[in-house]
Order: C-alpha cells, then sequence, then structure tokens
C-alpha cells in the first residue's frame, strides 16, 4: 500500500462528477447550502441558528429538525419516483427514443430504484414519525424532556450524517447500490457490484441506524421511567403507546440490521464468503435476515400512525376511544406478530409447503388485531358528533388506502397466489398502499392536528383540504394501475418492457397520478406558506384549539422550553379532558426546574463518524482512523462531563409563565 492509497484509498480524480446525473446532483446540492448561507449572512442569524436550534436538546425543537430534513429527503426521493414513473412510460411505447429503452440506462435505473426505496423508508418515513414522538410524547406523559436529552441530540445528528452519506454519491463516486433497496445478496457482492455504491449503502445506513436505535432507546427509558404522578400504563395517551412498542420494535430489530450489514461488509472488504455463491456461502441467510428486519420494520412505521388515528378521531368525534385496552391489546398483538411473518416475502424459495402454510396464517392473523382497531375507531365515531376537519380527512383517507391495500395483503398471504404474483407490480403497489396510506397519510394528519400546538397557529383550513383531496386521487390513479399491471405479469425493478405488451396505458395513467401527487406536495407548500403569512388569523390563543383530551392541550401554544411549569397529577386516562369537565386548573407553584444545556457534541461526534464512514467507501485508512479516533475521543469527552445542566429559578419560571399567559 502506497501513501496515496493509505490516504485516498480508492479516490481519484475520475471520481468527481462527469455525468449529467451527478453534475446535476451536486449543482443542486451545493445551490441550495450556497442559498442558506447567504440568507444566514444576510439575515446575521448564524448565531441564532447556532445557540438555538443546532446545539439544542429540546426535543420540540429537535422534533422540528427531524420534521425539517425528512421533508427535504421527501422532496429528493419524491424525484426519484418520478424518474421511475418516466423511465416506465417511454419504454413501453412503440418506437421510443429507438433501441435505448428509454432515457436511462439499466443500471441507472436500478440505482435510482434502490435509493428511491431506501430514502423513503430510513430518512423521510422514519423521520417524520422520531419528529413528531419528539414534539409529542414528552407532552403527553407529562414530562419536560427525554430520559437522555445528548442522546436526543446525537441520534438526530447521525440520521442527519446518514442522509447525507447516501447522496453523497452525487458529489464522489457517481455511483449508488443497483441492488434493490435491501442490498440482497448475492447482487450486493463484489462479484457483481465492485464499485463503491453499495459500500455508500452500508455506511449511511449503518451510521443513520445506529441514530435510530440511540433514539428507539431514550423514548423506551422516557416512557417507562418519566411519566407524570398518576399516569399508569393504563392512563397513557393511544399515541405514546403505540410510540412505545414501535420503539420496542427498533431496539429488537435494529441490532438484526447492523449484524446484518457487518456481515457484508466483512464480505466486501475482507473477502469473507457469508452471502456469496462460493465457498459455502449462503445467499439465503441474508434473505432471512434481512427480513427478520424488515417486515417488523413496516410496523416500526405503521404502529405510530394507528396511535395518531386514535387521537384524531378520539378528539374530532368528541368521544373517549372505544374499547382502549382492546386497542392496546391490539397494538401489542401486531408487535408480536411482526416478528412471525418474514418468510412471507420468499413463499417461492422452496422452503416446502408446511414453512409456507405457517408463515401464511400467521400473515393473516396479523390482520386480526389490525381489524380490531379500524372496528374501535368505527365505533369511537358512532354516535359522536364528528367534526370535519382537515386532520379526520386524513383519518377517512387511511380507511379507505388502507382496507384497499389490506386485502391485497390477505390475498398475497396465499402461498399459491404469490407463487403466481410474487416480484410483480402488485406487490409494489401493495406496499405503497400500506405505507403511503397507512404511515404517511398518519404522518400527515399528526402534523395538521399537532401543528397549531408546535408553532401557535394552526395551518390553513380550506388548502388543508384541497391538499388531502389531491392526494387520495392522485394516490388511487397512480397505484392502482400498478396493481392491474402486476396481475397481468409486470415484473417489478424492471427497467424497460416490450412495446409488445400493450401495457403503455397503464403506464401512462400511473404517471398522471404521480404527477398529481406532485400537485399535492405543492399544495402542502403552499398550505405552509400561506399560514405563516395568515398567523395572526389563525393564531391559537388557548392551547387547545381541538378541544383536545391528552395532555399536551394543556400547554400554551407554543410550548415553553420547559414544557410544564408544574408537572400534573394524573386521575384518568383522558386527564386533561377531565380536568376541563371538572374545571380543575392545574395548580401553579414555581419551583426550580432543571434543565439540560445546549451542547455541540452531538454535531461533533456525527461528523467524525460521517468522516469515517466517506473514509471506509473509499478505504482511505488515514480518515478512517482519523474520524475513529475522533468519534471516540468525543464519546470520552461526554463520558467525564459533568456540568451537564442549568437550573431555571423559581422566580424566572413565574415570570416565563406571566408572559406566556399574556400572550395567550
Amino acid at each position: 500500500m502506497n501513501w496515496q492509497s493509505f490516504i485516498f484509498g480508492q479516490l481519484s480524480w475520475s471520481d468527481l462528477p462527469h455525468q449529467w446525473f451527478t453534475i446535476g446532483g451536486t449543482g443542486a446540492i451545493f445551490t441550495m447550502l450556497a442559498a442558506v448561507a447567504l440568507f444566514l449572512t444576510i439575515t446575521k442569524r448564524w448565531q441564532w441558528l447556532w445557540t438555538n436550534w443546532l446545539t439544542s436538546t429540546d426535543p420540540k425543537k429537535i422534533g422540528v429538525m427531524y420534521l425539517v430534513i425528512a421533508f427535504l429527503m421527501f422532496i429528493r426521493g419524491g424525484l426519484d419516483a418520478l424518474m421511475i414513473f418516466a423511465q416506465q412510460v417511454v419504454t413501453v411505447g412503440p418506437g421510443y427514443l429507438g433501441a435505448q429503452h428509454g432515457y436511462l440506462d439499466a443500471n441507472h435505473f436500478q440505482q435510482i430504484f434502490t435509493a428511491h426505496g431506501d430514502i423513503m423508508v430510513f430518512f423521510v418515513t422514519m423521520g417524520f414519525l422520531f419528529g413528531l414522538i419528539n414534539l409529542i410524547v414528552p407532552l403527553q406523559i407529562g414530562a419536560r424532556d427525554l430520559a437522555f436529552p445528548f442522546l436526543n441530540s446525537l441520534g438526530f445528528w447521525l440520521y442527519v450524517a446518514g442522509a447525507i452519506l447516501i447522496n453523497m454519491f452525487f458529489v464522489l463516486g457517481g455511483e449508488f447500490a443497483a441492488t434493490g433497496w435491501l442490498a440482497v445478496a448475492p447482487l450486493s457482492e463484489l462479484q457483481f457490484q465492485p464499485g463503491v455504491g453499495v459500500n455508500y449503502w452500508i455506511w449511511s445506513l449503518q451510521i443513520s441506524g445506529l441514530g435510530t436505535l440511540i433514539g428507539g432507546i431514550n423514548f423506551v427509558v422516557t416512557i417507562l421511567k418519566m411519566r407524570a404522578p398518576g399516569m399508569t400504563l393504563m392512563r397513557m395517551p393511544m399515541f405514546t403507546w403505540t410510540s412505545l412498542m414501535s420503539m420496542l420494535l427498533v431496539i429488537s430489530i435494529f441490532p438484526i440490521l447492523a449484524m446484518t450489514i457487518a456481515l457484508l461488509t466483512l464480505d466486501r472488504y475482507l473477502g469473507m464468503h457469508f452471502f456469496t455463491l462460493n465457498n459455502a456461502g449462503n445467499q439465503m441467510m441474508y434473505w432471512n435476515l434481512i427480513w427478520m428486519w424488515g417486515h417488523p420494520e413496516v410496523y416500526v412505521l405503521i404502529i405510530p400512525a394507528f396511535g395518531i388515528y386514535s387521537e384524531v378521531v378520539s378528539t374530532f368525534a368528541q368521544k373517549k376511544v372505544f374499547g382502549y385496552p382492546s386497542l392496546v391489546a391490539a397494538a401489542g398483538l401486531i408487535t408480536l406478530l411482526s416478528f412471525t411473518v418474514w418468510l412471507h416475502h420468499f413463499f417461492t424459495m422452496g422452503a416446502g409447503a408446511d414453512v409456507n402454510a405457517f408463515f401464511g396464517i400467521m400473515t393473516m392473523y396479523i390482520g386480526i388485531p389490525t381489524g380490531v382497531q379500524i372496528v374501535n375507531w368505527l365505533l369511537t365515531m358512532f354516535r359522536g358528533r364528528i367534526r370535519f376537519y382537515s386532520p379526520i380527512y386524513w383519518f377517512f383517507g387511511f380507511i379507505s388506502t388502507f382496507t384497499f391495500g389490506g386485502m391485497a395483503g390477505m390475498l398475497m398471504a396465499l402461498p399459491p397466489v404469490d407463487f403466481q404474483i410474487h416480484n410483480s407490480l402488485f406487490l409494489v403497489a401493495h406496499f405503497h398502499t400500506m405505507i403511503v396510506g397507512g404511515a404517511l397519510f398518519g404522518i400527515f394528519a399528526g402534523f395538521t392536528y399537532w401543528f397549531p400546538k408546535i408553532t401557535g397557529f394552526k395551518l390553513n383550513e380550506k388548502l388543508g383540504k384541497y391538499v388531502f383531496w389531491t392526494w387520495l386521487v392522485g394516490f388511487f390513479v397512480s397505484f392502482v394501475p400498478l396493481y392491474i399491471l402486476g396481475m397481468m405479469g409486470a415484473t417489478r425493478r424492471m427497467d424497460h418492457y416490450s412495446p409488445s405488451t400493450g401495457w403503455q396505458y397503464l403506464f401512462l395513467v400511473s404517471l398522471i397520478g404521480a404527477l398529481i401527487i406532485v400537485v399535492a406536495v405543492i399544495l402542502q407548500v403552499v398550505q405552509l406558506v400561506v399560514s405563516i403569512k395568515q398567523r395572526k388569523q389563525l393564531r391559537d390563543t388557548t392551547g387547545d384549539p381541538w378541544n383536545g383530551r391528552s395532555l399536551e392541550w394543556s400547554t400554551p401554544s407554543p410550548v415553553p422550553f420547559y414544557n410544564f411549569v408544574v408537572i400534573p397529577q394524573v386521575n384518568s386516562r383522558d386527564a386533561f379532558w377531565e380536568m376541563k369537565q371538572q374545571k380543575n386548573k392545574i395548580p401553579v407553584r414555581y419551583e426550580d426546574i432543571v434543565l439540560p444545556k445546549n451542547t455541540a457534541l452531538g454535531i461533533y461526534l456525527a461528523s467524525f463518524l460521517f468522516l469515517f464512514g466517506l473514509a471506509m467507501v473509499w478505504q482511505a485508512i488515514l480518515f478512517a482512523i482519523i474520524g475513529l479516533v475522533g468519534a471516540v475521543v468525543c464519546v470520552i469527552k461526554r463520558t467525564f462531563a459533568e456540568d451537564t445542566e442549568y437550573v431555571l429559578p423559581a422566580a424566572e419560571v413565574a415570570k416565563l409563565d406571566r408572559q406566556y399567559r399574556l400572550a395567550v
């Protein structure tokens, strides 16, 4: 090894942007960074950004930053989706672009396909959910912060580091993994993917996955140990319950993902043979391990959305949620059963009739507790006085999409049927119906519902309903054709199809649906901008704009950085609702409040791990050592840090509380 390879590894001048998509991607990245830097310089807000936001340990601010990064990644992943739709449209029409099969070659198409899946699962849906959990769960359980404020900051910055790293191929290398979003073996081995694309996949997921695991542990400890006096487990709001279930899944399955990726790393970097086609490697071991993580991960995404729907339905039906114990039991049963269904992803792999039958039956069983929850929500609305605001619209959209997708899932749980539609666009449509119609619609419902609590003013209601209908119509127009195409035999992950199939009109309809969704996203941005301009008219002056039932609505809007002046005493399930009915106000007895100090150490530690990950992508040993040593030093520094908290005196608490009361 010479000194150049020791410092730069495999990196060379030819790895700088030189293709149209890498030049465009790099240009877009640096243009956005330059625009943000220029804005902060002109408005003189660099210090404000650093002090008030980037180094904050306040879970509400960390939650907002999660939402911002997740939305940026949503735009990034959405552009990939549009490129996929456009490629498929132009490749099934006679004579389009000659024999080139569209504007993307096969390898580039597979890279886009892979990036879209990874970004939408790891950096969009997970980011949105972690943002909402940060914002709402401490308030719902009557806590001032999470159990480990520094780890919350670190988890977020590791998520950011992973999000940056998964896009670094635009700047260095020009290629991403062309393997499918789970980097299936042996396709992800060196024999088939000799470049650095899979390396980017490995290290971006390892770094962000570490942040996810840290966050999951933090949320579980917070919910179990930091509830307000009197808040027993069976008095917790449903969103807190489902967040707990989701995070228990996170800490159970993300070590499996980390181990699986580590074994793949050993194959690629040290020539081992865990998943190769030769030397006793076994690709089915990879499939089993990755889906032992992958299918419970689907429930990590969807279970918190179930909690959001419970909160929204109960609030807007103006009734306590029907069958609370059965809802809790259903969420717990879904969590447990999610570990028993992974093998339905490879019914066609020859495991045998007995194995296929077991996993098919378990896949059907998991639909039972899901159905219980839907019945409970419908019974909550029964004889309720439903108020038709935009948050509950998302619930109705969920019912239509999720029921449709659930029936498709039950169909695919039958091994004989799965043999016919396995690996087809039917599966792609089903997955998107469940994740978009279930998790993403739930995120939109929660964002709209809790927006006034976060910002102090509501979103524009009229535009909110336009957003909903555009999303719903666009979704069905886009994905129903994929169900039909799957039944007709269209294989997924294909970069082109023969014109003789006669499928072009269905792909065209699907593209039109995707463009309608683009309009919906634009309307969401417009809604946010208009709402900010109308914030005085839309201002929440009560802290309780929806006549809510749980403790977050007992605080001013926006919520003070200390959350509660006095930690409330909880005496019933719908704690704040009972307080309002009995006209009991939380007694004000000002005391000193101990709060965590801001810290930049999470940024520094995540930056060093980002450097380590990027260096490992290129096998640049010197920079990998620097990154690893820097990370260890940061951990040691934090371990011995003692001055990590400050006291907010009672007199200052009283002054701030009076200011908040006057403001509302």
